[in-house]
């Protein structure tokens, strides 16, 4: 008998008569798989919140988040900002608690009067607008009072508020760093005007200090795979301990990449030395100049956008998406296109602005910029690289491990009988040459004949149970600039 059985006994050990059938699936599934990103959120919660910390939770809703993490937290927002994009696909968050050593970041908002004339004064704070009714005569000390009030009637909000004559001092409700990318500003919507007689000056968020130690949240992880991540800070200690993670989840032994998405508030030459001072292919950090919204939200909104589209098809360009959560900059903070060129030289991605105000990604370009050696190195520089990799290296594992589970292993040119769960080099590098076509297919790889030419299947020659494959797909790349010299005649 040729045909090697999965769990029927042999002749040798079964005489009962009877017919008798195993069901094997190891053919059942064909062509490439679909793959669901997992979405992972990290970010601090309010101690009114429900969720234990450093313990995963399965978030389905705002409301639930608001229970889970109080309401006006960091993760509250990032919840939001996140399913803007996407409500279906798998939301994990990851709640920390502030550090206790932490400062709340804070600023002010110093109004003058008396009103000459009745009107509203119509703020942004965080990207939430609040609107303050004023009533002629009234005095900066009562309007700073109104102003108070109708932050405190926002419950979403991420910042307290108090006043002291006619200063309003808004605080964030988190200790940290993370609170000096907070926004406070009046008439951010054409045809906003304060009411006569009244004026206001407001500061930036500044003092904030002490980002949480994820230490104990990444441990918490353990070796959960979550494909994307939404990540609040970009302080330096930080991102070193999400960056030693994230080279771990993605080395051989692991295999469970991960690529982390967060954003930072800066001007050009700020967020550029943030960018050169980092050198990941799997961290994005996303400019976030003077943007109403906090950058930890617009983080988790990159993160729900990249998601959303990298697993419909992980090579198309991730770019001209739009932005549901996060507000554009005023026309007057928008980053000019030199800028941005600038910024993603650096390696920092990029969204810019529509004209009819809408802001949408740009490019999502990594923080890697140079190999081990110090080289210029453009490898890693996409996001859609690393998606496209993660998608094959994974279609790959698992084709494998579906159809050859128990498998033995034999030269080429051995004359196995029909139906033997055998497997030879030769026969490996034809199934590698199949998968290349379903991937050809669906617009991930092109060079065939590259491909076969450099494809390698061989037995190690110190292990004879370990087969060596080489598989060299040449990914597809983006379209991303096209360049025309139109040469005109008269």
């Amino acid at each position: 008998m040729t045909i090697g059985m999965d769990t029927i006994p042999g002749a040798g050990a079964l005489r009962k008569p009877g017919v008798y059938s195993e069901i094997d699936n190891s053919k059942a599934v064909r062509g490439p798989q679909p793959v669901s990103y997992r979405r992972l959120l990290i970010g601090q919660k309010l101690a009114a919140g429900a969720a234990a910390a450093n313990t995963l939770i399965r978030i389905t809703s705002p409301a639930q988040a608001d229970v889970q993490f109080g309401k006006g937290s960091m993760l509250a927002g990032m919840v939001r900002a996140a399913m803007a994009i996407d409500t279906y696909t798998e939301l994990q968050v990851m709640p920390v608690v502030d550090n206790p050593a932490g400062v709340a970041a804070a600023a002010t908002l110093a109004f003058t009067g008396p009103a000459t004339a009745s009107g509203t004064i119509e703020l942004m704070i965080a990207g939430r607008r609040v609107s303050v009714g004023v009533i002629s005569a009234d005095t900066a000390t009562v309007i700073a009072a109104s102003v108070v009030a109708a932050i405190t009637a926002a419950d979403d909000m991420p910042v307290t508020a108090t006043a002291a004559t006619g200063t309003v001092t808004l605080t964030s409700r988190h200790k940290g760093e993370v609170g000096n990318s907070l926004n406070a500003r009046v008439n951010y919507y054409t045809g906003q005007v304060l009411p006569s007689g009244v004026s206001v000056t407001i500061s930036a968020f500044t003092g904030g200090s002490g980002n949480p130690d994820l230490g104990s949240a990444l441990a918490a992880l353990g070796d959960e795979w979550f494909q994307v991540w939404g990540l609040a800070y970009t302080d330096a200690a930080t991102l070193a301990t999400v960056k030693t993670e994230l080279n771990s989840r993605f080395a051989w032994d692991r295999e469970i990449e991960a690529h982390a998405f967060t954003a930072a508030r800066g001007t050009q030459g700020s967020l550029g030395t943030l960018g050169d001072s980092h050198n990941s292919q799997h961290l994005v950090i996303m400019m976030a100049n003077d943007e109403p919204m906090p950058t930890y939200e617009k983080a988790a909104e990159t993160m729900a956008i990249a998601a959303l589209y990298a697993a419909i098809d992980p090579a198309r360009p991730i770019q001209n998406l739009q932005y549901a959560w996060c507000l554009a900059p005023a026309t007057a903070d928008k980053f000019t296109n030199q800028e941005r060129n600038l910024l993603l030289f650096d390696g920092i991605a990029t969204s810019k602005v529509n004209n009819d105000g809408t802001m949408v990604v740009e490019r999502l370009i990594t923080t890697y910029k140079t190999n081990t050696a110090g080289g210029t190195d453009i490898s890693y520089l996409d996001s859609e690289t690393l998606f496209t990799l993660m998608y094959i290296r994974h279609d790959w594992r698992d084709y494998i491990l579906r159809k050859y589970p128990r498998h033995k292993l034999a030269n080429d040119g051995t004359r196995y009988g029909v139906g033997q769960p055998v497997v030879t080099p030769v026969v490996m590098k034809a199934e590698a040459i199949s998968k290349f076509r379903e991937w050809e297919r669906l617009g991930l790889v092109e060079n065939m004949g590259d491909f076969k030419a450099n494809l390698i299947g061989e037995r190690n020659e110190s292990d004879p149970n370990r087969l060596d494959m080489l598989v060299p797909p040449d990914l597809v790349n983006q379209l991303r600039i096209v360049a025309n010299k139109i040469q005109f005649r008269l």
